[in-house]
Parts: structure tokens; C-alpha cells; sequence
């Protein structure tokens, strides 16, 4: 392969790459709206991601209102892993400290990341049934933010 052709198709593979890790952002988040609703799930909580140097070596949802004990039986540590690493996405930090009301999760961020992927053309032509517990796996370093 020449590099001039790399260079020509750098900022194509660029946008494709912000694409996908927004497709991923969304799929993930859309799983974890859908099951909060299920679960009837609500209230103010914090989303930490891990942070070795405050000991904190998972990723943490603090419920703020009502019962902690009710959010750790929903999540398990590796599901809060991929739910901060796409808040953090989304918001573009590596040091994600959010708190939100947790039944606004798809007005909040879902619905944001489905209008932008339908800007960009892209076609939601998944079935979201077949992905409402399947594990997503985000790839690259989804709370850098892409050039």
C-alpha cells in the first residue's frame, strides 16, 4: 500500500472510527437504559470511573436516593466498567464523575447519540431485543476522545 493513498483516506477512517465508538456508545447505553426502565430503576446516582490512585479499582454507581443495595443487584462490576467507560465517551473525560437522575438515562444521553448517528447517515438496523443483555465489548480507548 502507498502512503499517499493512507493519507487521502486519513480522515475518512477517522470519521468511521468516531462512528463506530458512537455506535458503541449508544448501543451500550441503550442496553443499560432499557433495563433500567424494565427494572423500574429511578433516582439521583453517581458514576465514578476506577481511579488507582483514591483506591478505587472499579468503576462505582453510588445510588444518591434510595436503596444502594437495589442498584448492585442490576449491575454487576464488570457491567459498571462499561457503562462509565461510555458515559465517559460521551462526555469525553478519562475522569468520569457524573451524576444524574438514572430514569433520564435515555432522554439524557441515549436519545442524544441516536440523533447524531442519524445525522451522520447511519441506520439503526439492529434488533434491539437480541441485544438487551448481550455483553458489548468497547474497543480502542473509548474515554479518549478521537482527533
Amino acid at each position: 500500500m502507498k502512503i499517499s493513498k493512507l493519507i487521502a483516506t486519513h480522515d475518512s477512517i477517522i470519521e468511521q472510527a468516531r462512528l463506530a465508538n458512537l455506535a458503541q456508545a449508544y448501543v451500550t447505553l441503550r442496553r443499560y437504559a432499557e433495563r433500567v426502565q424494565r427494572a423500574r430503576l429511578s433516582g439521583l446516582v453517581n458514576v465514578r470511573q476506577p481511579d488507582a490512585d483514591e483506591g478505587r479499582l472499579w468503576a462505582s454507581l453510588t445510588a444518591l436516593e434510595g436503596k444502594q443495595s437495589v442498584l448492585e443487584e442490576h449491575f454487576c462490576e464488570e457491567e459498571l466498567m462499561e457503562f462509565a467507560d461510555a458515559l465517559a465517551f460521551v462526555r469525553q473525560t478519562s475522569n468520569l464523575n457524573l451524576t444524574f437522575r438514572l430514569e433520564a438515562l435515555s432522554a439524557e444521553f441515549v436519545a442524544p447519540l441516536e440523533a447524531e448517528l442519524k445525522r451522520a447517515g447511519v441506520i439503526l438496523d439492529f434488533d434491539a431485543v437480541a441485544l438487551a443483555d448481550r455483553p458489548m465489548n468497547f474497543t480502542d480507548s473509548p474515554t479518549r476522545p478521537l482527533p
